[in-house]
């Protein structure tokens, strides 16, 4: 079989599909990408197990048709040296030797039979299908991500949790110490279900799906795992098995407190102060009528650091401490000019807030506290 194709269009898609390629993978198979050629459309697929990409391309002068498996790392330093220029792959069917040639030159490499690489898996039942617009989706795990746990030990919490109702979609992350609730309000799945979407599938699409357009996703949810559709890119992965917490109930409800603060100059003290806390110390929060100190200090290397941002509070006065890396983190993936933080008292969770909530959305992330 043969087929030409541009070498930059060749490389984007790859770079797309290498994404998912684990760096030591269970089978030698999988240190591979699979291409399968069918007519006009060259198939691009990449999995680790757990997850399968695939990236459609059009070639041209296309003929025959059969899969071969091709070096992940010796495909992608191949075009990397090559400017966009195009490319002619002609493919031995019995050997599988792979000539691809280029204006004033040509590589020859050895493929493998594409027999032994593994295949999507069918579902047993008839999925639930719905499409939302791409930058939904990446908006939604971009403002959730980053509070996913690690800990094997509580698997359920190492993913992005979809609750999907008729009228709306909640995606949930917490690591037990963040908790980030995220509404899209403004889509109408009509069913309900639930998945757990692991982390790294849920990165790799906020890279390969158009973080501001409209155009549509299509998500099939089955009892085990999820697919994510574009034109040309297809994810599948397992979802993490298990029952998510009730989130809902640690939200609390009754808030007395109003803190009313400039986001960015608030990120950027704690940025500031943060540099000079002990490696998974705390910020240290002091809440007075009209300003927030901030406070930070590394006994071991007796260094030390403060400053103060202005406010609008009017509550009673506060201490509260928070894990300096996740502080930094919850202010900075909010999105607004200016940021509510609600109290109860300093012994409980913090609710962080946008000051103005963009139509159809509703984010919150809890925040626990650390002792002082």
């Amino acid at each position: 079989m043969r087929f030409n194709i541009q070498s930059k269009l060749l490389l984007n898609r790859l770079s797309a599909v290498s994404k998912v390629i684990g760096n030591k993978n269970a089978y030698a198979i999988l240190d591979n990408f699979l291409f399968e050629l069918e007519g006009d459309t060259l198939v691009v697929t990449g999995s680790d197990l757990e997850t399968l990409l695939t990236a459609a391309v059009n070639v041209t002068e296309a003929e025959g048709s059969g899969k071969l498996a091709l070096d992940v790392r010796r495909m992608l330093n191949i075009l990397k040296e090559l400017p966009d220029t195009a490319l002619s792959f002609d493919i031995n069917d019995e050997t599988l030797e792979v000539n691809i040639k280029y204006p004033n030159g040509e590589f020859k490499i050895a493929g493998l039979s594409g027999d032994e690489y593994p295949a999507r898996a069918i579902a047993a039942e008839e999925p639930k299908v719905m499409q939302l617009p791409q930058k939904q989706v990446v908006s939604a795990i971009q403002r959730t991500v980053f509070a996913v746990g690690n800990d094997p030990a509580h698997t359920v919490f190492m993913g992005v949790y979809w609750d999907i109702m008729p009228d709306r979609i909640v995606f949930v992350a917490t690591d037990s110490h963040v908790l980030v609730r995220f509404k899209h309000l403004n889509v109408q799945p009509g069913f309900e279900a639930s998945f757990i979407l692991p982390t790294k599938p849920a990165q790799i699409l906020t890279n390969v799906l158009d973080k501001s357009g409209e155009e549509p996703v299509r998500v099939s949810i089955d009892d085990k795992s999820v697919t994510f559709e574009t034109v040309d890119l297809t994810l599948s992965c397992r979802t993490i098995n298990g029952r998510y917490p009730r989130y809902e109930a640690v939200i609390p409800t009754d808030v007395p407190y109003n803190v009313t603060v400039d986001r960015v100059s608030l990120l950027n003290a704690l940025r500031r102060v943060a540099v000079l806390a002990s490696p998974g110390g705390l910020v240290q929060m002091d809440i007075r009528a009209n300003e927030i100190g901030l406070r930070a200090q590394d006994l071991d290397h007796a260094t030390s650091a403060s400053e103060t941002v202005p406010c609008d509070y009017n509550g009673p006065e506060m201490t509260m401490g928070f894990n300096n890396d996740n502080i930094v983190d919850v202010v900075g993936n909010i999105d607004s000019e200016s940021l509510t933080i609600q109290l109860v008292d300093p012994a409980r969770a913090g609710i962080f807030l946008p000051g103005e909530q963009p139509e159809g959305e509703d984010l919150l992330i809890l925040q626990m506290p650390m002792m002082v």
